[in-house]
């Protein structure tokens, strides 16, 4: 099994190359801190990402999701290491809960060692779970590549460009050139 993340900062264009790489047959995992915010708005939080427990949900949500994919190539939005950019950036302590799985994923390799990072497109367009201007979302970025090469991971970059050459390479990257 073959487990591979596509990350980068908010607004890369990470969710629309998943969609096109599950219509390729790969299967895909998505973004847990996404559907953590979007269920606690439904609920009337406004800001759950202002809530202790936030961290914590995401990294059970996540969890949840690695443990229940199948398939023999597996495409995760985000990992653990994203949620320790996260606490990182918004100066948060990392919990127990992060740490314990943060050691989990390094001692079992649960994820390859390549992880497809995917560059920001200029630009950081808001939405009710993003709210985050271009300026921070490049230092989020920053963040986010620091974390990854601090567990010891590689990072491949995913280009800025169009999505039909971002989907290419992503595809190429986890199961060889595009047929």
């Amino acid at each position: 099994m073959r487990r591979y993340v596509l990350t980068g900062t908010p607004g890369a264009g990470k969710t629309s190359i998943l969609r096109r790489l599950g219509g390729l047959g790969h299967e895909v995992v998505e973004e847990a801190a996404t559907s953590v915010i979007a269920q606690a708005q439904a609920r009337g939080e406004e800001q759950p990402w202002t809530q202790a427990s936030f961290i914590d949900e995401i990294v059970a949500l996540q969890r949840q999701r690695q443990l229940a994919a199948t398939g023999p190539v597996q495409v995760f939005d985000r990992s653990p290491v994203c949620t320790h950019a996260l606490a990182t950036y918004s100066g948060w302590p990392v919990s127990p809960a992060l740490t314990a799985e943060l050691e989990r994923i390094t001692s079992e390799r649960i994820y390859e060692r390549q992880v497809l990072f995917v560059r920001n497109l200029g630009f950081c367009e808001p939405t009710a779970a993003r709210r985050i201007s271009f300026q921070e979302s490049l230092a989020f970025e920053k963040i986010h590549e620091e974390s990854y090469r601090a567990f010891g991971y590689e990072l491949i970059d995913v280009s800025a460009g169009e999505l039909a050459h971002r989907v290419a390479a992503v595809h190429s990257a986890i199961s060889g050139p595009t047929p």
